[in-house]
């Protein structure tokens, strides 16, 4: 069992605001090979950035960086220079250098003398998109580690239509709900390749499900 908490606006707020300033001084860095908007995204939009105070790793903010002219250059040269940019700024704050993983390059903050993880910050590189027929997509820079290759991949079909079932629930009152029922799931998960993303996803179906919405 663990016990996740809700972190409080007031302690992610000077957090939130140092992530902003690495992203516009990354921003400057690359500017001459591309440019990029950046969002936060996940938890930290959602304003439920949890907490489990018995462990070692902290919490974790998201931030998707949405890559303009992606074409001009490879998936492995803007998630290189990316990184590269990070490496260079995100020290200056206190952050280890950025790590690459599958979906995502990683910064955190760490307290040494204890050994711990206070934060971190996942970093996916994205392009948004509209085909031919109207459809929205989304596509994310994927590290494919066994080849050491960087691809552009479709986001899984698991979070199809997340936002809009995230946004009917708000709407007709069922936040609070929501939010009890995702923390319950948090502190009940026993799988530790489960991530927080799938436990939410699965709690909004559960809530869209029970009350009618089949979206």
């Amino acid at each position: 069992m663990h016990n996740f908490s809700y972190v409080s606006s007031k302690q992610l707020s000077p957090i939130k605001k140092d992530l902003i300033s690495i992203m516009n001084a990354v921003q400057n860095l690359v500017r001459h090979d591309f440019t990029f908007q950046f969002e936060f995204v996940g938890s930290t939009e959602r304003q439920m950035v949890t907490q489990d105070i018995g462990n070692n790793i902290g919490f974790d903010f998201d931030i998707n960086i949405q890559v303009n002219d992606k074409d001009n250059l490879s998936a492995k040269e803007i998630k290189n220079n990316i990184r590269s940019a990070l490496d260079k700024i995100a020290p200056h704050f206190g952050y280890d250098h950025a790590e690459d993983s599958t979906r995502v390059l990683t910064i955190k903050f760490k307290d040494r003398k204890n050994s711990r993880i206070l934060h971190s910050c996942d970093l996916a590189i994205i392009n948004n998109y509209t085909d031919a027929h109207g459809r929205k997509g989304q596509q994310y820079i994927r590290f494919n580690k066994k080849q050491k290759s960087y691809t552009w991949e479709e986001q899984p079909k698991e979070y199809d239509l997340l936002s809009e079932k995230s946004q009917w629930i708000n709407d007709r009152g069922y936040w609070t709900e929501m939010r009890r029922l995702y923390l319950k799931k948090k502190n009940r998960n026993s799988n530790p390749h489960k991530h927080s993303r799938s436990i939410y996803a699965e709690t909004v179906h559960e809530i869209c499900q029970k009350y009618g919405c089949n979206g």
